[in-house]
């Protein structure tokens, strides 16, 4: 069972590569988008501290995958600085699997329905620490609403 919260939430600066994809190639894309921020801040010195990050602009889908940029770096070859959205938002937190995401999803977008609020096209999902124990996984998930 997810907790739904309704928030505001301020803009978060980000390190990403963007990309327009499609929902079937995403989930062999998005590793490597990563691991090309990741390398872009390894080159900068940066080893840890940036929380992992998937911003879904619209149903396209146009994604940023990245990181949250804690501290300035230099960016190199197509990683660029964006940000997560400023607003009021619908979010949960998922713990375990993420196998076990599109239940968040669908319970953020179950609680928007049943509260009258619409959704903007905008979601993310930002992660916490790795683990190789699901039961220590978790992510929050973040809809922007209109």
């Amino acid at each position: 069972m997810y907790q739904v919260t309704f928030i505001d939430v301020a803009a978060r600066p980000t390190a990403v590569v963007p990309a327009t994809t499609t929902w079937q190639q995403f989930p062999v894309l998005w590793k490597e988008l990563l691991d090309e921020v990741w390398a872009c801040l390894h080159a900068g010195g940066i080893h840890s501290g940036c929380r992992n990050i998937m911003l879904y602009k619209d149903d396209v889908p146009h994604v940023e995958v990245g990181v949250e940029l804690r501290i300035p770096c230099p960016l190199t070859g197509r990683v660029v600085v964006s940000s997560l959205p400023a607003g009021p938002v619908a979010m949960t937190l998922h713990r375990g699997s993420y196998s076990g995401l599109a239940a968040a999803h669908q319970a953020v977008l179950a609680w928007c329905a049943a509260h009258g609020r619409q959704p903007a096209g905008p979601r993310w999902e930002v992660y916490g620490p790795h683990s190789d124990n699901p039961a220590e996984v978790w992510t929050e998930i973040y809809y922007l609403l209109t």
